[in-house]
């Protein structure tokens, strides 16, 4: 049992640029009324955040009495000028169809490549990571965003599925459950489990 580390990925809750489908990077939001209704039972020896308020707020409602260790490599990514603007306010650009159709070698005006953005994940993956062996924990858990969970669950899920094929719903976490010695050679996790979050009962 002491060879297994359980490292949990959940997303922020929904916010209202969510609800209104604009683009949310590195621009917050406020948590909509029924993401402060989430909870889980679960619960990690330590806790990664990205810095963003949506985060914490998520992490505040889902584990609060938890002391997070904020990681700006864990925000999602800068989407630059397009910040707040929904698919109808830049349909008619011609850079962001050029991007919609090759995410990979286009970027947003003023924001991150994808390679930038995988790299600068990567980044806070092995902060995780190091504290992971370094303090000898079995499990921890990281708040962060779609964009981020996309990524980590692209390089370290037991099925290799592209970025863009993984569905990161707001009341759903993933456990990447993987043997030490895997995950120090950074290899794909040995199972993969859905964390499914509930809404708190009011008595």
């Amino acid at each position: 049992m002491d060879d297994r580390v359980v490292i949990a990925l959940f997303r922020h809750g929904v916010t209202e640029e969510n609800k209104r489908k604009a683009y949310l990077g590195w621009n917050d939001s406020p948590l909509c009324a029924e993401s402060k209704e989430m909870s889980t039972t679960k619960r990690y020896e330590r806790y990664f955040s990205s810095d963003l308020q949506r985060c914490i707020r998520t992490s505040d409602i889902l584990f609060p009495k938890a002391k997070l260790v904020l990681l700006e490599e864990l925000r999602e990514m800068n989407f630059g000028k397009w910040e707040g603007k929904t698919y109808d306010d830049l349909r008619e650009n011609r850079r962001y169809r050029q991007w919609l159709s090759d995410p990979v070698d286009n970027s947003p005006p003023a924001g991150e490549s994808f390679h930038q953005f995988s790299k600068r994940v990567q980044v806070g993956w092995d902060r995780i990571t190091y504290d992971v062996f370094s303090q000898n924990l079995q499990s921890c858990a990281v708040i962060s965003h779609g964009g981020v969970i996309r990524y980590l669950l692209s390089k370290f899920a037991p099925e290799q599925k592209e970025f863009w094929s993984w569905q990161i719903r707001h009341n759903h976490g993933f456990e990447l459950i993987f043997d030490r010695s895997v995950l120090r050679r950074g290899e794909r996790c040995t199972l993969l489990l859905e964390v499914p979050l509930t809404v708190k009962e009011h008595g």
